[in-house]
């Protein structure tokens, strides 16, 4: 049997034993007089913007416009504050479950804190929603079957970065690296890429989460001759480095910078004087439709901004699973799961979306934006102009090249 076969096949099991499991699940009902989710949060740190009390909001608000009940059993919806610390969120993960009944882990804030979730989640039988967490392997080496992975991955941010970098005739490269598992696994898949083509790496620097003076690794991108430095960071770090970028002169010695992985509150933080002509890749655009404008009106109302990918991807897994759980009749986190990957995904996020047997889901659209000149802007979150809306298809790892265990080799 082919490979190909083999996929086939295991996608084939997962529908037959979704389909099975559904009905055996409602006769004997769900595991409490609950269905409870627990977000990982990052409340006060560096991607409190990004997620932070908008992603509570928006968890609340899918259970809500679900109607609050799964088959007449109520959502209750928990948050903590990991500090973006793994203990923390290990340990919270294993009390929510052992004590309080929690069914389903939404891991909003980090790669670190979604493998956390992960590792406590397979062990428990319990379902992991991937919101937060960026690193490719988090669906491919390390995925599991109880995880749905929903934020872009460096996997897709290093392809279309790439892909960016060919288009501008770049060919040298200079990385300014998150020293962590998500920065570690975004310069690596984005070298694979330049490795395919002419394009060479010419340096890279290492950057503690949480630094605030870039000032010693903008040097080092500047005198490096590149004609790409590359952010390979998220948060309150993207930040921080984009705009003493500005202030070093690097657009305006001739190179461009490109986020692989940037949020809207961060270019709209250093301002469209600052991030004029950067190159970013989302999964989100608040300024799509007429759909995304809408609930981003509704976060808006809020929050007085507009939501981040990893808010509106939180809306869009809790929402799935939701009707996932429903269809099966069950809060049995591998049960759930198995239903997940045999429904397609439809709102305003994935538009028309799939969850693979490998966890990953794949939207329709990825986008890759430009920031605007300060004159072309029409509003304080009018940042960026869409360069290309690319098939989430055609940019995610294929499944026939992942290394996720759930696919047999």
């Amino acid at each position: 049997m082919t490979r190909h076969s083999r996929l086939a096949a295991g996608t084939a099991a997962i529908a037959l034993a979704a389909g099975l499991a559904g009905p055996a699940a409602a006769e004997g009902g769900f595991s409490g007089d609950t269905i409870k989710i627990g977000i990982l949060n990052d409340m006060n740190g560096p991607y409190s913007d990004t997620v932070g009390p908008g992603l509570k909001s928006v968890v609340q608000w899918a259970v809500d416009d679900f109607g609050g009940a799964v088959n007449g059993v109520p959502v209750e919806v928990l948050n903590a504050d990991t500090q973006l610390k793994t203990d923390i969120a290990s340990t919270t993960s294993r009390r929510w479950i052992d004590e309080d009944g929690v069914d389903v882990l939404v891991a909003g804030s980090g790669s670190p804190i979604a493998l956390a979730a992960m590792e406590v989640a397979k062990e428990k039988g319990v379902a992991v929603l991937n919101t937060g967490g960026l690193s490719s392997d988090l669906s491919g080496k390390l995925c599991t079957d109880t995880a749905t992975h929903w934020s872009i991955d460096t996997y897709a941010a290093a392809r279309m970065g790439a892909n960016a970098g060919k288009v501008l005739g770049a060919k040298k490269w200079f990385f300014i690296t998150a020293d962590y598992s998500f920065g570690e696994s975004l310069q690596r898949d984005t070298e694979a890429e330049l490795a395919k083509g002419d394009a060479t790496v010419v340096g890279s620097v290492r950057a503690p989460l949480g630094t605030t003076d870039f000032s010693s690794f903008l040097l080092q991108a500047q005198a490096s001759g590149a004609d790409i430095v590359a952010m390979a960071n998220a948060g309150n770090d993207t930040m921080n480095a984009l705009k003493q970028a500005n202030e070093f002169g690097l657009a305006a010695g001739g190179q461009k910078i490109i986020g692989l992985v940037t949020s809207i509150t961060d270019t709209h933080a250093i301002g469209l004087d600052a991030a004029n002509g950067l190159i970013v890749a989302e999964s989100f655009y608040w300024d799509r439709d007429d759909e995304t404008r809408a609930f981003s009106k509704r976060f808006s109302d809020v929050y007085g901004r507009v939501p981040t990918q990893s808010q509106a991807d939180a809306y869009s897994a809790v929402t799935h699973y939701l009707r996932a759980a429903e269809a099966a009749g069950s809060d049995d986190g591998r049960t759930v799961t198995a239903q997940m990957k045999t429904m397609p995904v439809k709102d305003f996020f994935a538009i028309d979306g799939v969850v693979r047997p490998d966890g990953r889901m794949v939207p329709k659209y990825l986008y890759m934006l430009e920031a605007k000149a300060p004159a072309d802007s029409q509003g304080p979150w009018d940042l960026y102009k869409v360069v290309e809306m690319i098939p989430g298809d055609s940019v995610y790892r294929p499944l026939e090249e992942s290394p996720c265990p759930l696919l047999g080799g």
